[in-house]
């Protein structure tokens, strides 16, 4: 296999190397852990991998060969971007959702890549297949190494409409991602006390640079189509961009646990049915605090409950009586019980304490104590931290242990959630000596 190791070939190779290994390792990981997210992120970078291919082995003498390695190039499918927007869309979902699985009403979405895949497969057909092979026609173009439909494609403007489709179906699904992310940190602060192992802040960065890249190949596009030809050198620096993606990509992809906490989030179109809404917005908690299915937990992951049956014409005189008494009953609890030294509590262990369902809860705290869940726990939280900041007893703690004592999980996260609450943080509180 000829491979010229130019300044532009091996610059690339590294990145290529990078793609390919750590698809291998996100791939494995997937098999050994069932981690859905990891085998969409290896496609991402497959995607990414196989475009900056097309230049490396390019500047390694591929095209110039003028054998079957330049007959490759012609026909293998290096770009096939119409996958990249679903792949990404897929790899949050999945990564937010550990009961996702793509099925048969997904793949509408990868469609346009399949169909590119089948016409590349079609001219490779028609001119090595049909035309070369089984007729014995010479190929006509580029020193007898291209076929006569492939060479007749490249002088249509195939490209640009493919390139228009392509910008298009990823901006779409980037502002998808992008919406159901953000809908994705209101279920986290309605769900979970402690969030910053699974708020994914990063995804909104690989978003970034997913887009910022498509950008550059887009300007670069435009260069070339507009302004003035572009060169195979002056090309070549829109791959290692490409490369400096794959870079962030992997990294990314395996700083992230693949073991997380059993996430349950549904976008709004996916959601509970729209006939059952009404009952869950209006429903009231019993006086004993027995509603009909409980909220049960899978490794942490609230689970909506069902409605309790009460007619709507019973329920709106009793609503606010209701919240107030379960708002009182609540706070009982939370000084009694004390569950917010728990570092992982969520919504559905705190209504299993309370022998209610989760949709009630909520709305009993958002109603009745004006916060979302985690910023409700959190202040006991940083109550219980303050007490013990400013409490003799305690002045030998470090920091670290008011914080672990206090519920919090690390002291990175003490410290953000005290500013948050507190506008100063916790080593500005003044402590007796």
């Amino acid at each position: 296999m000829p491979f010229t190791f130019s300044v532009y070939s091996s610059l690339l190779l590294p990145f290529f190397v990078q793609g390919l290994v750590v698809s291998a390792v996100l791939l494995e990981r997937r098999r050994r852990y069932g981690s859905t997210a990891d085998s969409w992120l290896a496609l991402l970078l497959v995607l990414h991998t196989l475009r900056l291919a097309q230049w490396m082995l390019g500047f390694a003498g591929w095209y110039d060969s003028h054998d079957a390695f330049s007959t490759f190039m012609f026909y293998f499918p290096f770009s096939n971007w119409l996958a990249v927007g679903p792949a990404l869309y897929f790899y949050f979902r999945s990564l937010t959702n550990q009961e996702f699985r793509f099925g048969r009403r997904h793949w509408w979405h990868l469609a346009p890549a399949v169909a590119y895949l089948g016409f590349r497969l079609g001219v490779f057909v028609y001119d090595i297949g049909w035309w070369h092979g089984l007729r014995g026609q010479p190929l006509p173009a580029h020193f007898g190494t291209k076929g006569p439909l492939a060479q007749q494609l490249d002088e249509m403007p195939l490209e640009y409409v493919l390139g228009v489709v392509t910008y298009l179906l990823l901006g779409g699904y980037a502002l998808r991602t992008l919406r159901e992310y953000r809908a994705y940190a209101h279920y986290l602060n309605d769900n979970f006390s402690d969030t910053d192992q699974i708020r994914f802040r990063w995804l909104r960065n690989v978003l970034v640079a997913v887009l910022v890249g498509s950008g550059v190949t887009l300007v670069f596009g435009i260069i070339n189509s507009f302004v003035t030809p572009l060169s195979y050198y002056e090309a070549w620096y829109d791959y290692f961009f490409t490369g400096l993606l794959i870079y962030y990509l992997s990294i990314a992809g395996l700083l992230t646990g693949h073991q997380l906490a059993g996430l349950r989030f549904q976008p709004a179109a996916e959601s509970l049915p729209e006939e059952l809404l009404p009952e869950l917005k209006s429903e009231p908690a019993a006086e004993s605090g027995l509603i009909s299915g409980p909220a049960l937990l899978t490794h942490g992951a609230p689970q909506q409950a069902e409605p309790a049956t009460v007619t709507s014409a019973s329920v709106a005189p009793e609503t606010d009586t209701e919240l107030a008494r379960w708002t009182t009953r609540l706070l009982a609890h939370m000084a009694a019980a004390q569950p917010y030294l728990a570092p992982e509590l969520t919504l559905g262990e705190l209504a299993a304490q309370l022998r209610t369902n989760t949709s009630w809860l909520s709305r009993v705290i958002n109603a009745g104590c004006g916060q979302n869940f985690n910023d409700f726990i959190n202040e006991y939280r940083v109550r219980e931290a303050e007490t013990r900041l400013q409490d003799p007893r305690f002045r030998h703690y470090t920091l670290l242990a008011v914080a672990l004592e206090a519920g919090f999980n690390s002291k990175s996260t003490f410290n953000r959630v005290f500013k948050k609450l507190r506008g100063i943080t916790p080593g500005e509180v003044g402590r007796p000596q």
